[in-house]
């Protein structure tokens, strides 16, 4: 192997490790993790605590994008046997070889080695609950085998994530009334939008004995739960709202991010499933940034 060459192969796995674990949908989760950070922030600053610091804010991104990576790199290893047989999941890095398994095992093991030291540098409290956590992040991916309220776990592994952060600039659990209606907020919407997602493979997973939301109650009854869910979400965010004391530009974000679900819900339909793709890609995209952007103007720039 050439000297020119090496590198070019190291690209590549790195390149076909980011599309296993589908790095670009880090934002989905993190916007929401960052705005918990300043939400923390400005109730550590009020306590007289030293709050955020680049240095705790490079932890709390690095412990997330492990935590993550190790939870899909898991998911892609335990259900490569069902990606390869569903049509739309056949190309995977996994059915096709492009990855070999043993690779992504010791890479996924990789990624929970980083969050585990991350987030032990951020503290004795998120060292204590690292673990706990990194179980449920990876044990989402096993309920569909035997429970349609695989959704609703998913949701709570994300979750995790604004409450993880909110406790790494406080130290410990004081506060914790503010970010339990964002954790809320985020299962439920995590949840709703994977119901949504999952109606591609209603049919498939039926035929192989998988569990879902669509599954077991129908397409028009997946959809009733999503919206259900979703309203939880933004009835959460106002709850948050209310118990943090926040200003304008968090009302403005949360009136956003309720008519981007309501636009999500209104493009997909029992008789038109077409938009699936848009649903869950750019508008959940917009939904989390737009929450980062308001609340960092609220706190940040308002002071609210």
């Amino acid at each position: 192997m050439s000297a020119a060459t090496l590198p070019a192969r190291r690209f590549h796995g790195v390149r076909s490790f980011s599309s296993l674990v589908k790095l670009s949908h880090t934002i989905f989760g993190l916007p929401f993790a960052l705005a918990s950070t300043l939400l923390a922030h400005r109730f550590a600053t009020a306590a007289g605590q030293p709050g955020l610091s680049l240095g705790r804010m490079a932890l709390i991104v690095l412990a997330f994008a492990g935590a993550r990576a190790a939870a899909m790199g898991f998911n892609r290893i335990v259900d490569r046997r069902f990606d390869a047989e569903n049509p739309r999941t056949a190309d995977r890095e996994l059915p096709r070889g492009v990855i070999a398994v043993r690779t992504a095992w010791v890479l996924t093991g990789l990624s929970a080695a980083i969050f585990v030291a991350a987030a032990a540098a951020l503290g004795p409290v998120p060292a204590m609950l690292s673990l706990p956590c990194l179980a449920v992040v990876l044990g989402y991916s096993l309920f569909k085998r035997f429970s349609w309220t695989s959704h609703l776990v998913l949701g709570v592994a994300l979750a995790l994530a604004p409450g993880g952060a909110f406790v790494a600039i406080t130290g410990d659990f004081a506060g914790w009334w503010i970010p339990v209606p964002l954790m809320l907020a985020v299962a439920t919407w995590v949840a709703g939008f994977d119901v949504l997602y999952s109606l591609a493979d209603v049919d498939f997973d039926r035929s192989h004995g998988l569990h879902s939301i669509p599954a077991r109650f129908g397409v028009r009854g997946a959809l009733w739960l999503s919206g259900l869910l979703h309203l939880g979400t933004v009835g959460a965010l106002v709850a948050l709202h209310r118990v943090a004391g926040l200003g304008l530009a968090h009302l403005v974000g949360v009136g956003l991010i309720a008519a981007i679900l309501v636009y999500e819900h209104w493009i997909v339909r029992p008789g038109d499933l077409s938009r699936l793709g848009k649903a869950f890609f750019d508008l959940n995209g917009y939904v989390s940034i737009a929450y980062l952007v308001a609340t960092a103007v609220d706190v940040l720039l308002l002071g609210a």
